[in-house]
């Protein structure tokens, strides 16, 4: 019997990834104004920067709904599929709860589902997991099992290039937004029990950067396991801070992904991130 694998557009695969992978992607909704876009399939990471510098308002996301969930458990069931489904972290979204209320729709029977306390490149560092674990002919039952043994040890961190759109989302008053730029003052979030929290600031975009690379010294990543970075608009500044990481770290393997509109909505473009499993 075969494995589903199905994730939501938070995860920021390409759709080349998803392909090469053999997962499925269930999109939210991201609008600005009074347009909706599908995140991904209508609206590309570029795009949605794009429109984010232009926009005077943060852009509005909607979580997946039980009847999309619905129709991707059905489609999967109906081939004889059994289903693993692995989403953002609850405390973010609710859209694994949309996910439980579409399995109890469809009776439950076949259907695993994993909050995975994470968020964009610490899903996608799980949902690569979960592929690598079917690939290996694990059941959905066991890759469940072993995804909520290993979500606990996941790392993401980032650090956040502009404080505007901190201050536009109300996490940042506007005068210490000004001092803030004023002083170069960049933050360091980190995904912390299931939330997005400031976690240390730095003076500069290299400083920030040294700090996310001592972080990850002291943490001591696991290198059965790539590291996963991540960037919003920033390809280059992302890929020599990868090359920069991975020179200390000898044959562990890397993936890079774009950081899309669930935590792009709040950071801006120019943040770089990483996650990692972090060592038992």
């Amino acid at each position: 019997m075969a494995v589903c694998i199905i994730t939501d557009s938070t995860s920021d695969f390409t759709c080349k990834q998803v392909q090469e992978l053999g997962v499925e992607v269930v999109s939210q909704k991201v609008r600005f104004g009074q347009r909706e876009y599908i995140d991904g399939a209508e609206l590309t990471p570029e795009e949605f920067y794009q429109k984010l510098a232009q926009s005077d308002a943060l852009p509005q996301t909607a979580q997946v709904n039980p009847e999309e969930f619905c129709q991707a458990f059905r489609q999967a069931l109906d081939r004889g599929d059994q289903v693993f489904g692995l989403f953002l972290s609850s405390d973010l979204s609710g859209t694994y709860q949309s996910a439980l209320a579409a399995r109890e729709i469809c009776g439950g029977q076949g259907i695993y589902l994993t909050d995975s306390r994470n968020v964009t490149i610490g899903l996608n560092l799980l949902v690569r997991q979960a592929a690598s674990l079917r690939q290996a002919g694990a059941g959905a039952e066991q890759i469940q099992r072993e995804i909520e043994a290993l979500k606990p040890r996941v790392r993401l961190c980032a650090a956040v290039d502009t404080l505007k759109y901190l201050r536009m989302g109300g996490r940042l008053s506007g005068a210490a937004a000004a001092l803030g730029e004023l002083l170069n003052i960049k933050p360091l979030v980190a995904v912390e029990q299931g939330k997005v929290e400031a976690v240390a600031k730095a003076r500069g975009q290299q400083t920030a950067l040294q700090w996310l690379e001592d972080r990850l010294e002291r943490q001591k990543p696991d290198l059965q396991y790539p590291v996963m970075f991540g960037h919003s608009a920033a390809p280059q500044l992302c890929q020599d801070f990868a090359d920069r990481v991975l020179s200390r770290l000898p044959g562990c393997a890397k993936h890079i992904a774009q950081i899309g509109s669930a935590v792009g909505t709040h950071v801006g473009p120019g943040a770089v991130g990483l996650a990692y499993i972090e060592r038992e």
